[in-house]
């Protein structure tokens, strides 16, 4: 396969549509590649843990009679009409298939992308309309396909390399940081690395601890390598476009629960930038820093906030690496208090980098110490109700706010 794909390269033509049976189907009852429906549901327990009784230099003026506005539902992405709607896993898909169709050495490979069209439909129908050679179907072998990614990827095809889940990927882990992010540089220049990375990752609903991996604790430190997260069906296809069009290697997050989320997008071209993060909601009293599913939690704590008087700035930061401090430092610089929350674990997250960067670069505009909410520091548990105690829930959102504000 690999010589297959590597010696398409060196010839005059794009990658064709040969067909050659390298299909894999998956184990009867295995359920690897099998899906449920996921249903958004947020359930609000448990309580912040103390620690934030915060003396702050600037009294915050609360909105006596502050109701929840239509600024304050997640639309900050969504376009007027007109428009299609679209799931988030299709938007993914949209965007795949018009790079496609713009760039012949835009290939896709890995477990199940083709015939079966991936385990959550990203690629569904690519395979029919593209050829076994640019939607490649590959062994159960992270690090051999990723490898193949990486090689093709120096001798000028741009491959979308998707992980069945995130969590999967540490297999190709050497891959990733000693040759996908190094080998620019090592080269002398010499090699170009326009690769995309992507696939499910996230607490599902009960999936247990080993596929409910957030992976971008683990990649963030390796040099080369942007990494973002979508978080809509509008900046899924948005990120996917840029990452694809990038000659960096991207990793771009998918979570797993926010691939039904439905919403309505532009009939016309775009593409958002990778280094870019998204203004939510605009507010005073506090800067709310997020990303990926977190997004929904937060922004149904800012309602419950806005009811309480409070004025919340909500940023979803989607470049993990690198930050937007440009965006972040403005907002910091106006309401003066920060509080993040995220699903990566604690130790080590991206909340940790970020609290760390708005330290180094806005301390003196902070009233208060930062805040940051992040998963705790354990195996997720497969148990349903401990699963939920384990991320952080919007009512938790809400009392750091007001611990922070007081």
């Amino acid at each position: 396969m690999a010589a297959a794909i590597l010696h398409g390269v060196g010839a005059t033509t794009p990658l064709s549509s040969v067909k050659y049976n390298n299909s894999r189907r998956s184990l009867p009852g295995s359920g690897i590649t099998e899906r449920k429906r996921a249903s958004f549901v947020i359930q609000c327990y448990g309580s912040l843990s103390s620690g934030l009784n915060i003396g702050i230099n600037r009294a915050v003026k609360l909105s006596t009679n502050a109701v929840a506005t239509k600024q304050d539902s997640v639309t900050a992405s969504t376009p007027s009409k007109p428009g299609h709607e679209l799931l988030l896993f299709e938007a993914l898909r949209e965007g795949l298939e018009e790079e496609m169709e713009r760039d012949p050495w835009v290939c896709v490979m890995g477990e199940d992308v083709g015939h079966y069209g991936g385990s959550y439909k990203v690629t569904k129908g690519l395979a029919d309309k593209y050829g076994d050679l640019r939607v490649l179907d590959t062994p159960i072998a992270e690090n051999s396909f990723t490898g193949m990614g990486i090689g093709a990827a120096m001798t000028g095809l741009r491959p979308i390399v998707e992980g069945m889940n995130m969590g999967f990927l540490l297999l190709a882990f050497n891959q990733i940081s000693n040759n996908c992010g190094m080998l620019h540089y090592t080269s002398g220049g010499q090699f170009k690395i326009p690769i995309v990375i992507r696939g499910p990752g996230g607490v599902g609903r009960q999936l247990g601890a080993e596929h409910s991996q957030r992976l971008e604790s683990y990649f963030q430190s390796i040099p080369g390598i942007q990494m973002v997260a979508c978080s809509t069906p509008y900046n899924a296809k948005g990120l996917m476009k840029a990452a694809i069009r990038s000659d960096n290697p991207v990793i771009l997050f998918e979570h797993v629960l926010l691939y039904n989320l439905k919403e309505r997008i532009p009939d016309e071209e775009y593409v958002l930038s990778l280094e870019e993060s998204e203004m939510v909601r605009t507010g005073d009293h506090v800067t709310i820093l997020t990303y990926s599913r977190m997004r929904y939690h937060v922004m149904q704590a800012a309602k419950t906030l806005v009811n309480k008087g409070y004025d919340p700035e909500v940023i979803d930061i989607r470049s993990l690496k690198p930050f937007d401090l440009h965006t972040i430092g403005n907002s910091v610089k106006k309401t003066h208090r920060v509080v993040i929350v995220e699903e990566c674990m604690r130790t080590g997250g991206i909340g940790a980098s970020l609290t760390a960067s708005i330290n180094e670069h806005f301390h003196d505009y902070l009233d208060a110490p930062i805040v940051c909410l992040s998963s705790q520091d354990v195996p997720t548990p497969y148990a349903g109700t401990l699963e939920d105690w384990t991320v952080v829930q919007p009512a938790q959102i809400v009392a750091a706010v007001e611990q922070l504000c007081r």
